[in-house]
């Protein structure tokens, strides 16, 4: 069974997703771009945001995921932004025709290995005056994560599930701002430490499990295709999740940190 990202399942804290992503385009000084790309668009949604902010310039959305897309596709009444399909890893920036005056990434550079070289290369490709903005998480130490990798240590097929867990990950604000800057760019970088809320309601068994799974589980689940394999797995992590993060008479609280960094090319 090979692993696909789930858009409904992403989806369902997406206020608590697209918050940083708002956060960061508003360190955005662009005022009136000509061509707009989102790196990692994933269901579409911040790349409509984009529209709504430069209703004339044309926006462009890059993923490798076909189900992301379709729902992109399928909030795209309007037919405002161009859904590309392909791996950030190998797509060709100069297949848009024209430099960018804006480049947008959140939370995908994780999911690309090595991918500090390829900012290089994007941000060669930008127009002179353009901006080049991303935002990744910084939790690779929190206990969702810190979790995930005791109980693959564990588990039967551990080499496996090891490697996995070191497969992605990203930097932080100064790793971002010294090669934005050695590239040319004039930059910002920060992080910021998000409290959610999760399920107030108390409707939820495990709400951050229901958060993880719609993320940061993928490289497990890469690995673990058989589906009995994968519940087993599934049922000792929610168990240590669930114990790792109580509720609260407010909710479940999910500590997220960010990373960002903005850089204006001279």
């Amino acid at each position: 069974m090979t692993v696909t990202w789930d858009p409904d399942r992403y989806g369902q804290f997406s206020d608590e997703r697209v918050r940083p992503f708002a956060d960061l385009v508003a360190r955005i000084g662009a005022t009136d771009p000509q061509l707009v790309v989102d790196l990692g668009c994933g269901n579409g949604r911040p790349a409509l945001t984009l529209a709504e902010r430069w209703p004339q310039a044309r926006i462009v959305g890059i993923d490798s995921s076909t189900e992301m897309l379709d729902a992109a596709r399928t909030l795209d009444t309007a037919s405002r932004v161009e859904w590309v399909e392909a791996d950030l890893a190998e797509w060709d920036i100069s297949s848009l025709g024209q430099a960018p005056d804006v480049i947008v990434s959140n939370a995908a550079l994780q999911w690309v290995p090595r991918h500090l070289p390829l900012i290089d290369t994007w941000v060669e490709a930008l127009a002179p005056g353009g901006w080049f903005a991303l935002q990744v998480p910084g939790n690779f130490d929190a206990p969702t994560h810190a979790l995930m990798r005791e109980v693959a240590i564990e588990h039967p097929r551990s080499g496996e599930l090891e490697a996995a867990t070191k497969r992605y990950g990203a930097g932080d604000p100064s790793t971002y701002l010294q090669v934005l800057s050695a590239a040319g760019l004039t930059v910002d970088a920060w992080e910021t430490t998000y409290t959610h809320v999760l399920d107030p309601e108390g409707r939820r068994d495990n709400p951050v499990l229901d958060w993880v799974t719609g993320t940061g589980l993928r490289p497990m689940f890469e690995v673990l295709q058989d589906e009995t394999e994968r519940e087993e797995f599934l049922a000792a992590y929610a168990e240590r999740v669930a114990q790792a993060y109580p509720r609260t008479p407010a909710g479940v609280l999910l500590a997220f940190r960010r990373v960002f960094a903005v850089g204006r090319k001279a």
